[in-house]
């Protein structure tokens, strides 16, 4: 059985993946809303305060006593960005039909669990429990903090911010570390209210249930589930390239540079944009990888990556810090490599390769198929994996060089230590 998507109710609706090769299903319900600086920690907060317990289960012990008592089901709140919507909500696992004790079905009762952590929440007084929001945030804050610990990541998020600054792509998941210590239980139990009623909201299953039986079992788990007018998610625009390129240094300290660069895509072309980013890049037999890394010691990792949505590719590489000059030189120079079709046979297949395989492997992981088409949703594609594939087996590299050709360097981001060198 191929994908289905049917409506629930006024902005709810439910992708069922068929798979009977997998022992567990997956349920998942996700809100998404725009991404915006002055919203994207609260939004964050709320899943982790809503998966504390509902109105059934007060607390986190009652909730895993529930779970424990489904078999070992699974339940857990998620934080993610897509594109330029933040894509907040939950994930469950269970066991199959196929190998419950009886044939126990367990797919109803975790679906009215599901249902009663979004729509029954703990609360006291009309509000959410003040110590789980305080815990909450406090494990928000640490998250937030936790990006800095890793500096690849950090530079990686700050060459966005920098490149997409005054734009909601180069907002992190998170949000803001101040704005989310300042995030009060009126504000989040505000930002509850005004999800459940006007977010879109997208539900997946897979596994091995018949579509109409997932559909029955969620609209009664969501059937309280207020939903008014529900908010249109705005267009994502594509990032317009700079005339000069906008060059930002920082300085923290340690002990290996990191140099991150952003480039803006004037073609509308994806399967030739993804072959020539896999080609740069994007891969281990990539241009970056095998000359800046391997055959120059340039660096200690070097790698690129295509936002689709967006219109851009990012390169991300450590290096030290007296190789800055080097390493952004021969950077650009593999990038003109692809840009004039400077490529043999075996990059060509390897890349095509590469990313057939990718696309192949989707269906192997429940993850995989609920993370695609939760992006599929959110950016309003209707390609799948399979689509995708063809696509990329019929680029040539006449494609590759005119859409690479409208590649140009905007952003170079540079983290150096504090004693090294402008």
């Amino acid at each position: 059985m191929k994908e289905t998507r049917t409506k629930l109710a006024e902005g709810v609706h439910l992708t069922c993946m068929p798979a009977r090769k997998f022992k567990t299903d997956l349920l998942s319900a996700q809100f998404m809303t725009p991404i915006r600086e002055e919203t994207a920690a609260v939004q964050a907060l709320l899943p982790a305060v809503l998966r504390r317990g509902c109105a059934r289960c007060p607390d986190m012990g009652a909730l895993g006593a529930e779970l424990d008592r489904l078999y070992g089901a699974e339940l857990d709140y998620t934080v993610r960005k897509k594109g330029e919507r933040q894509c907040v909500g939950f994930v469950a696992s269970l066991i199959d039909d196929a190998f419950t004790p009886g044939g126990e079905k367990l797919l109803e009762p975790v679906a009215e669990l599901l249902g009663q952590v979004i729509c029954n929440p703990a609360m006291k007084n009309g509000r959410f429990l003040p110590e789980y929001v305080d815990s909450e945030r406090t494990n928000l804050v640490d998250a937030i903090r936790s990006i800095l610990n890793d500096k690849r990541d950090y530079a990686d998020l700050r060459l966005l911010q920098e490149m997409c600054a005054g734009e909601a792509y180069g907002v992190s998941r998170f949000g803001d570390e101040k704005a989310a210590e300042a995030l009060t239980g009126e504000q989040v139990y505000g930002a509850y209210l005004k999800m459940i009623s006007a977010a879109p909201l997208e539900l997946f299953y897979c596994g091995g249930a018949e579509p109409a039986r997932v559909a029955d079992a969620l609209s009664k788990a969501l059937s309280v589930l207020p939903r008014t007018t529900v908010a249109p998610l705005p267009k994502t625009l594509r990032h317009t390239a700079r005339a000069e390129a906008l060059r930002i240094t920082d300085a923290m300290d340690v002990t290996q540079g990191k140099l991150g660069m952003g480039f803006a895509c004037g073609s509308d072309d994806f399967s030739a944009l993804l072959m020539g980013n896999t080609l740069f890049g994007g891969s281990s037999n990539s241009k970056l990888f095998m000359n800046v890394r391997e055959k120059l010691s340039l660096c200690y990792y070097a790698s690129s990556q295509l936002h689709r949505e967006k219109g851009v590719i990012t390169v991300s590489s450590g290096i030290e810090f007296e190789n800055f000059q080097r390493a952004y030189g021969e950077i650009l120079i593999q990038l003109k490599a692809v840009q004039d079709g400077a490529l043999d046979d075996w990059e060509l297949e390897g890349a095509r390769s590469t990313l057939c395989n990718a696309y192949a492997t989707i269906g192997d992981s429940q993850g995989k198929l609920e993370n695609f088409w939760l992006g599929r949703m959110a950016s309003g594609r209707e390609d799948t994996p399979e689509e995708l594939a063809a696509g990329v087996r019929a680029v040539t590299p006449e494609r590759i060089r005119e859409a690479m050709g409208s590649v140009s360097l905007d952003t170079v981001y540079f983290l150096k230590g504090e004693e090294a060198g402008a």
